[in-house]
């Protein structure tokens, strides 16, 4: 018991996180000190100038037509799964914000001298790899509603999708598949990006104090999923340009929650 206690003294970061129970109002808090953050470090011509090309690249070809056509809205759709990744840097801004260190754009890369790199890359892959098993469940979810037969155009997979029998079962399967996904990245990253950039605690820490953080709030946690999922929809509307302001509002929102959840 000693030497546990000792080795704990000595590696303070190995020290199991304490996870709180919040409530709505944490919510809130974290979605305003997310706006003062984007307020005071504006990023949004990073993600207009970094994110947007890739994105309406992505779009343009899938609605050119083709096998990638179908997964279309998947692929927009994967953007709440890949979010934590696009965010990293945001959190970074958001951390040294709080320690009172200067912050420019420049900082958003000083993830890549993390202590904890090592970890954040290993879950940034075990994300990419959710990612691949979402796009090949949606493709298994589209054939098996829709047939093998692809469309020849955007609006003739619009229309068999709004008008058909077929087309409504897709979106009822899409969107409960699909729900599986997000609960399962909501529960492995809610706070475990954050947490490493806080603390170089690990990967296997950092995820179970996410899963836990999910775990006691649940309703909280439900609540934050369907406000980011919202604000993510909302951003892809107008051509996907909104998101150069979503997505570093729910970056540094995401941040504040960390702190509101996981005790320092």
């Amino acid at each position: 018991m000693a030497q546990v206690s000792l080795a704990s003294q000595a590696n303070p970061d190995q020290v199991e996180p304490v996870v709180r129970a919040i409530g709505f109002s944490d919510i809130r808090i974290a979605l305003v000190k997310g706006y003062e953050d984007f307020m005071e470090m504006p990023t949004q011509l990073i993600f207009l100038g970094v994110i947007y090309p890739i994105v309406g690249f992505v779009a343009a070809r899938a609605a050119s037509g083709g096998a990638l056509l179908p997964l279309l809205y998947p692929l927009v759709a994967g953007l709440s799964l890949m979010g934590p990744i696009a965010a990293l840097g945001i959190y970074e801004l958001s951390r040294r914000h709080e320690k009172g260190l200067p912050t420019t754009w420049l900082n958003t890369f000083d993830v890549l001298r993390s202590p904890a790199i090592g970890s954040i890359a290993a879950l940034g892959v075990v994300m990419c790899v959710i990612f691949v098993f979402w796009l090949f469940a949606a493709q298994a979810v589209y054939r098996g509603t829709m047939g093998d037969e692809l469309p020849n155009s955007f609006w003739a997979l619009l229309g068999q999708v709004l008008t058909t029998g077929a087309g409504w079962r897709l979106i009822l399967w899409g969107n409960v598949v699909g729900f599986f996904f997000a609960l399962i990245i909501l529960m492995l990253t809610v706070v475990s990006f954050p947490l490493l950039l806080d603390r170089n605690v690990g990967l296997r820490v950092a995820v179970l104090t996410s899963v836990r953080a999910v775990l006691r709030n649940p309703v909280p946690m439900a609540a934050w999923g369907v406000i980011v999922a919202a604000l993510l929809a909302l951003g892809c509307l107008p051509l996907f340009v909104g998101l150069a302001v979503v997505m570093p509002l729910l970056g540094h929102a995401t941040w504040h929650l960390y702190r509101r959840v996981v005790d320092a």
